[in-house]
């Protein structure tokens, strides 16, 4: 029987410069979708897929990220006094218990793999999630879940991918397929960031994967890679064919917003504003009135 997913890591550790001033005095990943916080979304995703404990790879200048989780008794006592117990509901729903969240230091920006790799005492000898709160998914049953599931039948690592156009692949991890069965493809080869005529596929990883332990062992050894840094992706790729239970890419079901670009969020905040039956007619009626003023303009 397969070890369960219960552990993940969440890479909170950069500087969030695309988003400046804001992130000035602000993580970027407790900045404000409608009315959660980035962070938030990866935990609802988390905490369904069945993950227990979380792991937050933080640098200097996040404690605002680590209050967040934290308990607030003097606001939860100022909405009981109000009888505000809706509220109540929400605030409580966001809080950590000791012991379900751990922080550990990532103290030089050495990329996505040395930022797993910093959390390596935390996981010892078991499968685990790492989930990038900048991927933001809508779906009916949330990304981590799907993976899980599908995990659950084929061992190994896993990461979630999606079809790009080629032009853009020299933006992500791409993937070389052996087989492709649908939902799941095995993979033969994992490329970071190639030149657009070396890429082996359109097929993109995202920032959902489930990854077994011997990753860790991979990024014991781990050079630099593209960008001159440590990447997960070449830590991924040397589990293919050494015996184990292989790689797999993940067609998830859903969609993905990059709310690390502003374009992004700014897609993100519309789509997640209109999917809210209390935000929606309002929200709608503004955007048909901008459509309006635009075609008059012209």
């Amino acid at each position: 029987m397969r070890s369960k997913v219960t552990k993940a890591i969440f890479p909170v550790a950069g500087l969030g410069t695309r988003f400046l001033p804001a992130t000035k005095s602000v993580p970027k990943e407790i900045m404000t979708l409608v009315d959660k916080p980035l962070v938030q979304y990866a935990i609802d995703e988390a905490r369904a897929a069945g993950i227990k404990e979380f792991i937050f790879v933080t640098s200097r200048g996040k404690g605002a990220l680590e209050d967040y989780f934290d308990h607030a008794p003097t606001l939860e006592a100022e909405l009981v006094r109000k009888g505000k117990t809706d509220l109540l509901e929400i605030l409580k729903s966001t809080d950590m218990e000791s012991g379900e969240v751990a922080y550990m230091r990532q103290h030089k920006a050495l990329g996505l793999g040395h930022a797993v790799w910093c959390a390596r005492n935390l996981i010892h000898d078991e499968p685990f999630a790492v989930m990038l709160p900048d991927d933001v998914i809508a779906a009916e049953k949330p990304c981590l879940q799907q993976m899980v599931e599908a995990y659950e039948e084929t061992g190994g690592s896993m990461v979630a991918a999606m079809e790009v156009p080629m032009e853009k692949t020299s933006s992500y991890g791409i993937l070389d397929v052996e087989e492709d069965m649908g939902s799941r493809v095995s993979v033969k080869g994992m490329v970071e960031k190639p030149k657009v005529e070396d890429a082996p596929s359109n097929l993109a990883v995202i920032g959902r994967y489930i990854l077994s332990p011997n990753v860790l062992r991979n990024l014991d050894d781990a050079g630099t890679g593209a960008g001159g840094e440590i990447q997960l992706t070449d830590a991924i790729a040397k589990e293919i064919g050494e015996g184990g239970d292989g790689v797999y890419g993940y067609r998830f079901r859903g969609q993905r917003f990059d709310c690390g670009s502003k374009a992004g969020f700014l897609q993100a905040t519309v789509a997640f504003g209109l999917a809210r039956e209390e935000l929606r007619d309002d929200l709608e009626s503004f955007l048909k009135s901008l459509d309006y003023s635009r075609k008059a303009a012209e």
